[in-house]
């Protein structure tokens, strides 16, 4: 007795035209939609919102990262973000920018220039950004009792904002100039052991602080006497 084959058409001829078959669109939506479900596990967003097209695009790259690259894949294992975004920062130069839970700040700072190079490899023209994700309280009522921790200020979140946006670069100093309008511009001085890796993304950092923030800031690394 022969045997019988179950073979799958991959196409269905209708006079001159040519269609995919129902099985192999079942198919394909059916591994699709596996493969976004298990990407989406790398982005948890707050109350369980839905994450944008483009978050679902950055879940991808980590996804994809974690299965292919054998260099970070265990530190990635773990690791999920919060939320991403794309920020315009000078003409067509764009940012990719990511939130990441404060408590794998640590975590995700142990792999950052590697994963940052091979975000910008799939992000290509891009410049990847990573801040950890922190909650500004309103001041409490006069005459409350709730004291509001001081990390959790405006002025503690942007300065925390800042150092996250620069780094691995450290923050050596800082000085506050008064223009004649009456507005003010924060200079930024920068460790300058971290020159050769940050001194090309200057630009991207101002615009992603600016952006985020409100501020405008100016990155420059202190002079140092031959």
């Amino acid at each position: 007795m022969g045997t019988i084959l179950n073979v799958i058409p991959s196409v269905i001829r209708i006079g001159s035209w040519v269609y995919p078959s129902p099985q192999i669109i079942f198919r394909f939506f059916t591994l699709r939609s596996f493969k976004m479900y298990t990407a989406l596990q790398k982005i948890h967003k707050d109350r369980d919102a839905e994450p944008t097209e483009f978050e679902e695009t950055v879940a991808q790259a980590f996804f994809d990262l974690e299965n292919t690259n054998q260099e970070i894949k265990s530190d990635l294992r773990d690791l999920y973000i919060n939320s991403a975004m794309q920020i315009d920062v000078s003409g067509s130069k764009k940012a990719v920018v990511i939130h990441v839970p404060y408590r794998l700040r640590k975590s995700f700072r142990k792999i950052h220039p590697r994963l940052v190079r091979e975000l910008e490899k799939k992000f290509s023209g891009k410049e990847v950004v990573f801040i950890s994700t922190r909650r500004i309280l309103r001041p409490p009522k006069k005459g409350s009792a709730i004291q509001r921790p001081r990390t959790r200020t405006l002025t503690a979140v942007h300065e925390a904002m800042l150092e996250d946006i620069v780094y691995p670069a450290e923050i050596s100093g800082k000085r506050i100039r008064y223009r004649l309008d009456g507005s003010k511009i924060m200079k930024v001085f920068l460790d300058p052991k971290a020159k050769n890796d940050t001194e090309n993304k200057l630009e991207t950092f101002a615009g992603v602080y600016r952006k985020l923030s409100g501020k405008d800031v100016v990155f420059e690394f202190p002079i140092t006497e031959a």
